[in-house]
């Protein structure tokens, strides 16, 4: 069942928020089999048959549910809750005003509810948002490149999500926090944890300013395979993902592939093609992903009809706002010598007459000047010819 065909959750009461507090405790983040257990049978049931430890539920074998029981007989959801309130922490669940609906496009794997902290609403803001990630071991270039998008998405009123890891992560949250914009971290323990805890200082700055969110209950810690399952927290709360260099294993590319199975936009930035670090990023961009560079082409990607990235183009040079036949005929003279009005013509494919009075004109702009009966170049039409050439 996909998120639209999802029945739309009725508002929770207190008993249903505190069953998923409970299973946030016993089943682990995107355990599909756990979500369709409480879409047919419903959080009360569920609850129950995990609490008496009885015939297994649909979908898992006897070792595993001898697991999921034994989590079951150590989980407090009212503990829970009260540490969740020391931290500043409330837990957002589906049919709540501030849930995040673009969540439901999980479908069975979407989160039992989510933890957060900060005063913004998280559905507000997710409405408006861009995911920026990439490598934790990444180069300066990266860095610069994730702080100047960030700040730049900032700018133009876009929430900037990203995991709060190292590299390009800590780059995303620092660049539009310095643009004093919004920032989200989706962490993948619990939002009471900072981890990395080299990011202690950085991950309570976005406390206080943006929103710090989480699937796991307070107190909980991170594993390899929890951080995978994060990515696709990020992918579905946004409009989109960038990628600023990823090497071929990225555990940053496992966002851009959920991304990819939403239906939501994916884009890179390229890097170096001698830098592995950006060898995932360029095999992105062979594919589905658009090739990006700031944040107006971005915006222009995720945004409303009509937010349009500026064109790009080349240096205006003076010679370019020249009428097309005084061009003609500057193009025709010599860059060594003076050379007679006939030949000029020549060169031009025009007459004469008209090659002279397009030369008086040129003299006039200070483009070329008399020498007995031959005209020439001056030294600045020479080094503005010289500045306007195409590297080779």
């Amino acid at each position: 069942m996909s998120g639209a065909d999802r029945a739309p959750d009725r508002e929770p009461d207190e008993e249903e928020t505190l069953g998923r507090v409970f299973l946030t405790r016993v089943i682990e983040p995107g355990d599909e089999a756990g979500g369709r257990w409480v879409r047919e049978l419903g959080v009360g049931e569920v609850v129950r048959r995990l609490r008496e430890g009885g015939a297994a539920l649909p979908g898992v074998g006897a070792v595993r549910w001898a697991g999921l029981v034994a989590r079951a007989g150590r989980a407090e959801p009212e503990r829970d809750l009260a540490a969740a309130r020391a931290a500043g922490a409330r837990f957002v669940v589906p049919g709540d005003p501030e849930w995040p609906g673009q969540l439901d496009d999980l479908a069975d794997a979407r989160p039992l509810g989510l933890w957060v902290r900060g005063r913004p609403s998280l559905r507000i803001w997710a409405l408006r948002s861009v995911a920026v990630v990439g490598a934790r071991a990444c180069t300066a270039y990266g860095t610069h490149v994730a702080a100047t998008l960030a700040a730049g998405l900032a700018e133009r009123g876009w929430v900037v999500v990203s995991g709060g890891a190292y590299g390009i992560d800590a780059a995303a949250h620092r660049g539009a926090l310095a643009a004093g914009g919004a920032t989200v971290a989706v962490l993948a323990s619990g939002v009471d944890r900072p981890y990395p805890r080299g990011h202690t200082a950085l991950i309570e700055r976005i406390a206080a300013q943006g929103l710090v969110v989480g699937e796991l209950p307070p107190g909980d810690h991170p594993t390899p395979s929890r951080f995978i399952l994060r990515n696709r927290v990020i992918a579905a709360l946004t409009r989109g993902t960038v990628v600023v260099e990823a090497a071929c294993r990225s555990g940053s590319l496992a966002t851009v592939r959920a991304a990819q199975r939403l239906g939501r936009h994916t884009m890179g930035v390229p890097g170096p093609v001698t830098s592995a670090l950006s060898a995932g990023v360029h095999e992105l961009l062979r594919g589905e992903a658009d090739l990006v560079t700031d944040a107006a082409e971005v915006v222009e990607l995720v945004g409303e009809m009509g937010e349009l990235a500026p064109p790009r183009t080349g240096p205006v040079l003076p010679r370019d706002l020249l009428a097309p036949a005084a061009r003609t005929v500057l193009a025709a003279l010599p860059g060594d010598r003076a050379a007679p009005a006939g030949e000029i013509a020549l060169g031009a494919g025009t007459t004469p007459d008209e090659a002279i009075a397009r030369l008086y004109e040129l003299r006039a702009l200070g483009y070329v000047e008399r020498h007995g009966d031959g005209w020439k170049l001056t030294r600045q039409a020479v080094i503005s010819a010289r500045a306007g050439r195409p590297p080779c």
